[in-house]
Parts: structure tokens; C-alpha cells; sequence
């Protein structure tokens, strides 16, 4: 069974994924932090995230670099936004991407793009949102419990300048896939929207065993 699980930032995605992985018992991926890895490279290069051609060089980053805990910082990922524009970045990270999602048992994806290019064949979608002022104010909580300096007008402009460059970007911009279910999480604590986002799944699941989809 594939699970495809496409959203914003902050918009408790990432928590849904995993949560879902452990619920059916199989691997997950956060596809988001491949795009960190490329942008932390581009900038452990000394190289520029808006050139395609420094970009693309970083999609080269070692297997290692995930583990590195500045890839949750907000700064890399302001830079992972700007480096998934360019169409070259995102082809180089579609194989690795489709081989997760297509291994025996299944899979379940978070990102941007996840039914939409990824696995359009995916056996359920979803696409979690939640307002920008939630979701500022949940980085915000995340981020002060680290020790981060920030403050939650800076975080809301940020995230929806995110919003309008992934929307807008030419290639698999952000949006909801065709057959994905909406889950919006404004209001919604990270235990209702997990047990949401399983009768959401277990729903399609069970529509596409109906109708022999």
C-alpha cells in the first residue's frame, strides 16, 4: 500500500506520515528533507540556491548529510524552497523518490509533489493543510523550545512566502491532487488529526477494494 501525503509547511504532514507508517507497518519518508540535504549542501558549498547550476551539483550531497540536525533549522528551509524550483533539482531526486514509494510492502511519502508526480498511483491521498497563522505559531512553539531566536510575525511571513513560491514555481508546483482527501489542521491537536488521517486513508483504501480500482 502506498500512501502519498502532500501539504505546506507546518502543517503537521510530517507527524500524519509517520504516525500512518507506524499504523500500517510500513517505511516512511520525508521526501522535504531531501530537498533540506540539497539546500544545506548548496550552502556548504558556498554556492547559490537561486542558480540552477550550484543546485543541481549539491543533489550530490552524501547519505549523511540527513542525519545533520541543521536540516530542521528554518533558515535550510527557506534555502530546500528555493532549490526545488529548479526543474534539473528535481528530476535528479525523482528516481530515489519513486524507488521508496514502489518497494515491496508499500510506502508512505510527506511532501509537496507526492501524488501529484511522485506516485499519482498511489492507493490513498491526502493533502493536510492548516491556516498560516496555525502554522506560524506551531514553528514558533517549535522552534523557542530549541533555543531560536524568533519571532512569530517573521515565521507567518516566511511560510506564506513559501506557499506563494511553491504554488508558483513552473514545475510540480504545491496543490491538491486530483481524488486526494483535504484534512485541514488549524484547530485540530496533532491526536485528532492522526486519527483523521486514518479514517481518511482507511476510507479510500476500502473504496478502491469496492470498485476494484
Amino acid at each position: 500500500m502506498i500512501i502519498a501525503v502532500d501539504g505546506p509547511t507546518a502543517s503537521g504532514k510530517g507527524t500524519i506520515a509517520k504516525a500512518l507508517a507506524r499504523h500500517f507497518g510500513i517505511p516512511h519518508l520525508d521526501t522535504g528533507l531531501l530537498y533540506r540535504a540539497v539546500g544545506r549542501q548548496v550552502d556548504l558549498n558556498g554556492g547559490n540556491p537561486d542558480d540552477p547550476a550550484d543546485a543541481l551539483a549539491a543533489t550530490a550531497f552524501p547519505d549523511s548529510l540527513l542525519d545533520d540536525p541543521a536540516l530542521r533549522s528554518e533558515a535550510t528551509g527557506g534555502l530546500a524552497s528555493r532549490v526545488s524550483v529548479h526543474p534539473q533539482v528535481r528530476a535528479a531526486l525523482l528516481a530515489r523518490q519513486q524507488d521508496f514509494a514502489n518497494q515491496p510492502g508499500g510506502a508512505v511519502l510527506d511532501g509537496r509533489d507526492i501524488a501529484t508526480v511522485i506516485a499519482p498511483h498511489a492507493d490513498a491521498k491526502l493533502f493536510v493543510t492548516a491556516s498560516v497563522a496555525a502554522r506560524a505559531l506551531r514553528r514558533f512553539m517549535e522552534m523557542r523550545s530549541r533555543g531560536e531566536d524568533v519571532t512569530r510575525e517573521a515565521i507567518e511571513a516566511d511560510l506564506a512566502a513559501r506557499d506563494e513560491r511553491d504554488a508558483a514555481r513552473a514545475v510540480a508546483p504545491l496543490r491538491q491532487a486530483e481524488g486526494a482527501a483535504k484534512l485541514d489542521t488549524s484547530a485540530m491537536s496533532p491526536e485528532i488529526a492522526i486519527a483523521a488521517a486514518i479514517a481518511l486513508v482507511e476510507k479510500q483504501v476500502q473504496l478502491q477494494k469496492q470498485t476494484g480500482a
